[in-house]
């Protein structure tokens, strides 16, 4: 019986070893799987905590630069910040949130700006309507009375015009004059005349065909294209230096109308933007223009997508920029021999040596002040001549009577033959004076912040 005893005593040892070994087992799985929830506890928080903060980098940082990048592209837009906290399904919340916010964004800014976009449309039809009607009474003021200052006014309201009819084209109205086909030198200096500054600029004709002439329906289009051209040029150079403007001509390329400026140049940076604008891009937001805006180069591109020119931009070897305008050959015309050009239209440089041993030397005197029609500008008025055909039988009087004309009178026959042009008043009666000429250049500026320079 002892052994009986003993292998039971053995027996409750043994479940009684095993128990305490289930009871410890029990007690570690216990203590492991605190352990566990301890530290699941403390992960969830962390990741709570990460993603309240990237909730509020969102809502501080990542949305309002992403409003910012839309009008600055170099502005960064901060990414996650603890992305290694925050689990991917949160991680594409975030980035749909910020994806949302840009759309949103951009979607009210282009509401806004086609309201904007409307309501100058509108309003510079009517101002442009204004100033028209002013010019004519201008024009019939000219006829009536000798006073310089008419002159003036009359320029200060082409100014007003053009950059009326520059805010109708930023905002995708036409130009709002038709014209009939135009003799491209006359296109230049109808240009040279909506300019403050405009006696700096100098115009060299190489054409071939001085008679080369652009299609009527693109005829203003180039005009108001290089006269922001010629405005920024001039807003961005000294006053004391030059403005070359050169026109050419190219086999089956069309022609080219070539601005060159001694200014102060641009950076890479801005060098890029007014390569972007001059291409023509599919929209520009005039939120996008700077305060105030900087209009020329996008006016410019608007154009050239709308008729086909090409613009350029480049340093110049004046040490200021070039600008490169080209002309398509499909809008090039030739006028007929019958249509007379404008007095004022420069000869082409080719031709320039020949009137030297007809003009008398009271002739050189008056091609002084006005740059465009320098050495070449005067003697052209012998292209009127050849209707009564006097040749050589009376040189003498032609001449007498041309010169015999006081200021005053050549202003008002410049103002109907030419419109009131600018170069007229300048040969006319010298009208704007410097004083009032640098007034003019100052003010153009504000607008002729233009252009990226």
């Amino acid at each position: 019986m002892a052994w009986i005893v003993a292998m039971i005593a053995v027996i409750a040892a043994v479940a009684a070893t095993a128990r305490s070994y289930r009871a410890a087992r029990s007690e570690q799985l216990a203590v492991a799987r605190a352990e566990l929830a301890e530290r699941q506890a403390k992960a969830a928080e962390v990741r709570t905590a990460a993603l309240v903060d990237e909730i509020r980098q969102l809502a501080r940082k990542r949305i309002p630069a992403v409003a910012l990048a839309l009008s600055h592209p170099s502005a960064r837009v901060p990414g996650l910040r603890e992305a290694a906290e925050v689990d991917g399904g949160a991680a594409r919340l975030l980035t749909e949130a910020v994806q949302a916010a840009r759309t949103a964004v951009m979607e009210e800014r282009q509401r806004v700006d086609a309201a904007a976009r409307a309501a100058m449309r509108g309003t510079s039809a009517k101002i442009q309507s204004l100033l028209n009607q002013s010019q004519q009474l201008l024009h019939e003021l000219q006829h009536e009375y000798d006073d310089p200052r008419i002159l003036q006014l009359d320029f200060r309201n082409e100014l007003a015009l053009r950059r009326t009819q520059s805010t109708a084209v930023l905002c995708d109205a036409w130009p709002g004059l038709a014209r009939q086909n135009s003799p491209l030198v006359e296109i230049v200096l109808g240009a040279q005349s909506r300019v403050a500054g405009y006696e700096r600029i100098k115009v060299a004709n190489h054409l071939r065909d001085e008679r080369l002439a652009l299609a009527a329906r693109a005829a203003e289009p180039l005009a108001i294209a290089l006269a922001e051209l010629l405005a920024n040029a001039t807003a961005y150079s000294h006053p004391d230096t030059d403005v070359q403007v050169t026109v050419q001509q190219s086999g089956g390329r069309g022609a080219f109308l070539v601005v060159d400026d001694a200014g102060i140049g641009m950076d890479d940076d801005a060098l890029d933007r007014a390569r972007a604008l001059l291409a023509g891009p599919s929209e520009v937001l005039l939120t996008e223009l700077g305060d105030p805006p900087q209009t020329g180069f996008a006016v410019v591109g608007r154009l050239v997508v709308q008729y086909g020119f090409h613009c350029h931009i480049e340093a110049s070897p004046f040490g200021g920029m070039r600008t490169i305008l080209r002309v398509p050959a499909h809008l090039l015309t030739v006028l007929e021999d019958d249509h007379s050009l404008s007095a004022l239209a420069p000869a082409p440089v080719s031709a320039a040596p020949a009137p030297d041993r007809s003009a008398a030397p009271s002739h050189s005197r008056p091609q002084e002040p006005p740059p465009a029609a320098a050495p070449s500008g005067l003697p052209s008025r012998r292209r009127r001549a050849p209707r009564p055909a006097p040749a050589a039988t009376a040189p003498a009087a032609p001449a007498a009577g041309t010169v015999s004309r006081t200021p005053e009178q050549a202003g008002s026959s410049w103002a109907a033959l030419q419109q009131g042009t600018l170069i007229g008043r300048s040969v006319a009666g010298r009208a704007p004076a410097p004083d009032s000429d640098g007034h003019d250049h100052l003010g153009d500026q504000d607008e002729q912040g233009d252009d990226e320079k």
